[in-house]
C-alpha cells in the first residue's frame, strides 16, 4: 500500500458483492469513493470484464495498484488494513468463514437466476442445505468465543465484516430479485448469529456506512 493511498471501488448502485469491501473501507478509516461504470459499456475497461473493482490510488491522485474479483479485493483489505491475523494459521481460520459464504452466494445466485422449476428446486435445496450449515459453524464459533457476537476476538474481524454482507444481501439486497428468500432464511438464524449480524452493525469502525 503507498503511504496516504486512497481508493475508488466500482461496483453497481446495490448492496451485491462489494458490501463487504465498503464495510472494511468504512472500518480502515480511509479516504474512498465509489464509481457506478456505465454497464455494459464499461465492460471491457474492466480487469477480467468484471466488477467489483478497486483501485488504489498514490497521495498525487495516480492509480498504482488495480484489482478485481470480490473476495480478492476483501483479502486484499482487510490484510493491509489489520482485520485478518497475521498469524497464517489464524488467518486461514477466518478465511474458510469467507469461503464457505462464497458457495452459500453461488446456490441462492444460481436459485434466482434459474427459469425452471426443477432447477429452482434443485438449487434451493442445495442453497438450504449450505445456509443452514454455515449458521451451525458460526453458532458454534460464537458460543466457543463467549457468545460476545464475535466469531473471533474481541474486536471486529474479516470474518464478522464479511458475515454481515452476506447476510445483509440474503435479507434487504436479494429481495429485489425474490421476496421469498429473506422469510424463509431468517427463521434459520440462531440467537447467536442475530447478535453477530447486531453487533458488527452497531460497531463504531463501520457504523457510518450501516446507519446508511
Amino acid at each position: 500500500m503507498s503511504p496516504n493511498a486512497s481508493y475508488t471501488l466500482r461496483y453497481f448502485p446495490a448492496i451485491g458483492l462489494a458490501e463487504s469491501s465498503r464495510l472494511l473501507l468504512t472500518a480502515a478509516k480511509v479516504e474512498w469513493t465509489e464509481e457506478h461504470p456505465e454497464w455494459p459499456q464499461a465492460k471491457p475497461e474492466q480487469p477480467h470484464g468484471r466488477l467489483p473493482v478497486l483501485v488504489e490510488k498514490s497521495a498525487d491522485g495516480s492509480a498504482d495498484f488495480v484489482i478485481t474479483e470480490s473476495s480478492n479485493i476483501e483479502r486484499y483489505l482487510a490484510r493491509v488494513h489489520g482485520f485478518l491475523p497475521a498469524d497464517p494459521k489464524q488467518a486461514a481460520l477466518q478465511e474458510q468463514i469467507r469461503d464457505l459464504i462464497s458457495d452459500v452466494g453461488v446456490f441462492l445466485g444460481g436459485y434466482v437466476q434459474a427459469k425452471d422449476e426443477e432447477g429452482k428446486k434443485a438449487l434451493f435445496e442445495k442453497f438450504e442445505g449450505l445456509f443452514e450449515t454455515l449458521v451451525k459453524v458460526q453458532t458454534k464459533l460464537i458460543k466457543d468465543n463467549g457468545n460476545t457476537g464475535r466469531l473471533f476476538g474481541n474486536s471486529l474481524s474479516y470474518a464478522d465484516i464479511v458475515s454481515y454482507g452476506f447476510y445483509k444481501n440474503v435479507m434487504i439486497g436479494i429481495v429485489k430479485f425474490d421476496a421469498s428468500i429473506p422469510a424463509l432464511a431468517k427463521p434459520k438464524l440462531t440467537p447467536e448469529v442475530a447478535k453477530l449480524i447486531a453487533t458488527v452493525e452497531a460497531d463504531p469502525l463501520v457504523e457510518k456506512h450501516t446507519a446508511k
